[in-house]
């Protein structure tokens, strides 16, 4: 079974490798770089198994529109598990790890645009039901988890990610 452990240094090549393998692509692996060089990489952690990294997770701030004054609040993007370990519980163990050390950071929610029958096993719920909506258009994929009781209570606005995300 991985350990799951903040990201070093020295990851960031293999998370690159990581990413670039579960999305087929190196757009999401070029804005964690540029989440992780402007400061931005809030929580970010890697599943490690002998020695090999084989997932890891990333949240990084969003915004409201219009803005929600105290209200601090994270994006879930990208998470990514080799595709030869996917299967084995090892995104849900960086998920929950990574809600976790956000919760203990301060946070006060979680927004993730992903698939809408995953997600909800870790208290994901439609963020348009909480009165977000998002720049994309999503719906049933968009959604929220409140780290905080009550954290939504009075927010309703526009979600937007971080620019490193434009593009992808």
């Amino acid at each position: 079974m991985p350990t799951i452990r903040g990201e070093q240094d020295a990851d960031a090549q293999a998370i690159n490798a990581v990413i670039e393998s579960a999305f087929k692509g190196a757009g999401e692996a070029r804005a964690v770089d540029k989440l992780r060089g402007g400061g931005q990489a809030v929580v970010s952690l890697v599943a490690e198994e002998d020695g090999l990294i084989v997932g890891h997770i990333l949240f990084s701030p969003v915004t409201i529109e219009p803005d929600s004054p105290g209200l601090r609040m994270l994006g879930l993007a990208p998470l990514a598990v080799t595709p030869s370990y996917q299967g084995r519980g090892i995104g849900s163990r960086l998920v929950q790890e990574g809600l976790l050390r956000c919760k203990d950071a301060g946070y006060d929610a979680v927004v993730v645009l992903g698939h809408p029958t995953y997600y909800p096993r870790f208290g994901f719920t439609r963020a348009i039901d909480s009165g977000l909506e998002n720049e994309y258009g999503a719906d049933d994929a968009f959604m929220v988890v409140e780290l905080k009781d009550r954290a939504l209570s009075d927010v309703a606005g526009v979600v937007k990610y971080r620019p490193e995300f434009d593009g992808i």
